[in-house]
């Protein structure tokens, strides 16, 4: 058997690539990836061994997101410690972002959207 390493990246689609980028530089502090090989084809920011591609959509007025109801993948996570998890409720907050916040027991978990509404979390153990 093949033994996986870790998620290299998820891929989403938004209306504005370079935008997107900008937002998730800005709010997330992702850094960009590959710009000199690939350009915004997919654009590429990551932090750590992970990674999101940016890819344009290719509808003039494309649907939301799916919800609960339907069959994909539903957000994205990433893990911080405790410290880390206060500072980014306390900084989206103050970006006037909704957040949405979740006891897990085990963890502590915040939810909101990026501007083209895929739903983010981020999540801590340092409970």
């Amino acid at each position: 058997m093949f033994k996986l390493e870790a998620i290299d990246h998820v891929a989403l689609t938004v209306r504005n690539v370079e935008q997107s980028v900008q937002w998730y530089v800005e709010v997330l502090g992702l850094e960009r990836r590959f710009k000199k090989e690939w350009g915004s084809h997919p654009a590429v920011v990551g932090v750590g061994n992970t990674s999101l591609a940016i890819f344009p959509v290719k509808a003039v007025e494309p649907a939301p997101p799916p919800g609960p109801e339907t069959l994909c993948y539903r957000h994205v996570a990433f893990r911080v410690d405790r410290e880390n998890f206060e500072r980014a409720r306390k900084e989206l907050r103050g970006r006037g972002i909704e957040l949405e916040p979740q006891d897990h027991g085990t963890a502590h978990s915040i939810y909101f959207l990026d501007p083209d509404g895929h739903q983010l979390e981020i999540t801590t153990y340092g409970v």
